[in-house]
C-alpha cells in the first residue's frame, strides 16, 4: 500500500466541487466526436495508459549560468525528491516512475527502492553524469569524458556509467541515457574525427556491460557547454552511434538540443523509420535549450510530434516503445506545479493526436492536397480535450483539477517547514 503525501479526502472535496461539470463538458466533448466517428472511451482509455516518467532533479529549483533563487522546501536528498515525485504521481495519475540522475541521487538502492515501493513509484531510465567534476573523482571533465584525450580520464567516466547500470538493476530500471558535454570551444581545439573515435570506443565498454533487458539511450546536443564544436551534436551523428554500438542503443530526442526551426518532427519520422528512437526529454524553448514547460512555448509542434508517433503506433511499428521522461528546469515557477502541468500538456498533444483522422490525411498526401491535409492536422489540434484528460485522472483516483488540488493541499508549505530554507542566491546552473 502506497503512502500519500496528500490526504485523501483533499482531492475528494477538490473534484467535488467539479464533477458535475467535467460530467457536462465530457459527454458533450463525446457526441462531438461521435458525429467524426470517434469513440470518447476509447481514446480515454488510451489516454489513462500514457504515462512519462518525472526527473528526480525537476523537483528542485533550477537556474541560469548567472544565478540560481532557492525556493520553498527545496528537497534536500533523492528521498525528499521521491516525496515530490510522488505527489506529482498522486494528483496526475500519468507519473508513475521517476529517473535518477547519479552521483546526486545516489543512496543505498535498497533504500531507494523501499522508499519508492512505499510512494507507489517505480524507476525509469538512469543518468549518469561526466559533464561535472563530482567533489571525490581524481579526473576533471573540464576538457571532456567519454572523448577525452586521457585514457584515464575516459576510463573514470566508463566506469561512471556501468556504476549507473548497477544501481539501476538493483531498483528496477531497464535503461541508461548517456549525455555528454565534450566539445571544443575554440577552432583547432580538438580532432574532430579522434574524438569520435574515441568516444564510440568508450561507449562501446559501456555498451558491453548492458544488461540484456536494456536499453542505452545516447543524447545528441548542438552545443552548449561546448560552444565551437559538441562530440555528439546532432540526430544524424547520434543515428550513427546507435547503429554503430548495436540493437540495444537508440537515440534520445530532447526538444530542446537543436538548432531554432529544426523540423523536429521529421527528425522523430527518420528514426522510427529505421528503429533507432529510443525516446523523448520533453521540456519547450524559444531561443536555445532553455529546458521551459512543456508545451509552453509550441504546443502545436509538440502536437507535431505527437502526430509522427501515433503515425507509428496506427502502422503497428516494429519494437515501438519509446521511452517518454520529462526534462525541465524550473526557476521562476514551483516546480511541482510546472511538472504536473507538463505531464498533462504531453497528454493533451498525445490526445489531439489520437483525434488526427488518419484516412483523410493519408488520402490528401496521396492527392498532394496540401491544404486540406494540413486543415486535417489542425482539425484536431483545435479540439479541447481537456474533458477527456480531466475523466482519465478522475477515474485513476486523481484530480480533475490537479494544480487547484495541490494548492488546496497547502503541501509546499508543508515541506517549507519541515525542510530548512536554502540562503541567498548562487551563480551558475544547478
Amino acid at each position: 500500500m502506497s503512502e500519500p503525501r496528500i490526504a485523501a479526502d483533499i482531492i475528494t472535496d477538490e473534484n467535488a466541487k467539479r464533477e458535475n461539470a467535467l460530467t457536462s463538458d465530457y459527454e458533450a466533448l463525446g457526441a462531438n466526436l461521435a458525429r467524426r466517428g470517434v469513440d470518447i472511451e476509447a481514446i480515454t482509455a488510451k489516454v489513462a495508459e500514457f504515462f512519462v516518467a518525472v526527473p528526480s532533479w525537476g523537483v528542485g529549483t533550477g537556474g541560469t549560468r548567472f544565478s540560481r533563487f532557492p525556493g520553498i522546501g527545496e528537497p534536500r536528498n533523492i528521498f525528499d525528491k521521491l516525496d515530490d515525485c510522488a505527489v506529482i504521481q498522486q494528483l496526475t495519475r500519468a507519473t508513475p516512475t521517476v529517473s535518477l540522475h547519479i552521483p546526486w541521487d545516489k543512496a543505498d538502492p535498497k533504500e531507494l527502492k523501499a522508499k519508492a515501493d512505499a510512494l507507489g513509484l517505480g524507476f525509469d531510465a538512469m543518468n549518469s553524469n561526466t559533464f561535472s567534476d563530482a567533489p571525490d573523482q581524481p579526473h576533471s571533465y573540464k576538457y571532456g569524458s567519454l572523448s577525452h584525450v586521457d585514457a584515464a580520464v575516459r576510463a573514470q567516466a566508463v566506469e561512471h556509467n556501468i556504476e549507473c547500470i548497477e544501481i539501476g538493476k538493483a531498483i528496477g530500471s531497464k535503461a541508461l541515457t548517456v549525455w555528454i558535454g565534450d566539445g571544443s570551444n575554440f577552432p583547432g581545439q580538438s580532432n574532430f574525427t579522434k574524438a569520435f573515435e574515441r568516444y564510440l570506443a568508450a561507449m562501446g565498454k559501456i555498451y558491453q556491460k548492458l544488461p540484456e533487458d536494456w536499453r542505452i539511450f545516447s543524447e545528441h546536443k548542438m552545443y552548449e557547454p561546448a560552444f565551437y564544436s559538441t562530440v555528439v551534436q546532432d540526430w544524424g551523428t547520434n543515428y550513427l552511434i546507435a547503429s554503430t554500438l548495436g540493437e540495444k542503443a537508440f537515440c534520445l530526442v530532447d526538444l530542446g538540443h537543436h538548432a531554432p526551426n529544426t523540423n523536429i518532427e521529421m527528425i522523430v519520422a527518420r528514426l522510427i523509420q529505421f528503429g533507432k528512437l529510443g525516446g523523448f526529454h520533453f521540456n519547450d524553448s524559444k531561443y536555445g535549450d532553455d529546458d521551459l514547460d512543456a508545451g509552453a512555448i509550441e504546443p502545436y509542434r509538440l502536437f507535431l510530434v505527437f502526430n509522427e508517433l501515433v503515425d507509428a503506433e496506427h502502422r503497428g511499428v516494429k519494437g515501438f516503445h519509446p521511452a517518454h521522461m520529462i526534462d525541465q528546469s524550473h526557476n521562476v515557477t514551483d516546480p511541482i506545479e510546472s511538472l504536473i502541468s507538463s505531464a498533462n500538456e504531453i497528454r493533451r498533444a498525445y490526445a489531439q493526436a489520437l483525434l488526427v483522422d488518419r484516412a483523410a490525411l493519408s488520402g490528401y498526401q496521396d492527392e498532394n492536397d496540401a491544404l486540406m491535409a494540413s486543415e486535417t492536422l489542425k482539425r484536431a489540434y483545435r479540439i479541447d480535450v481537456e474533458p477527456i484528460l480531466a475523466e482519465a485522472r478522475r477515474r485513476a483516483g486523481g484530480a480533475i483539477d490537479p494544480i487547484a488540488a495541490y494548492r488546496a493541499s497547502g503541501y509546499r508549505q508543508q515541506v517549507g517547514k519541515e525542510r530548512p530554507a536554502v540562503k541567498g542566491g548562487s551563480g551558475g546552473i544547478v
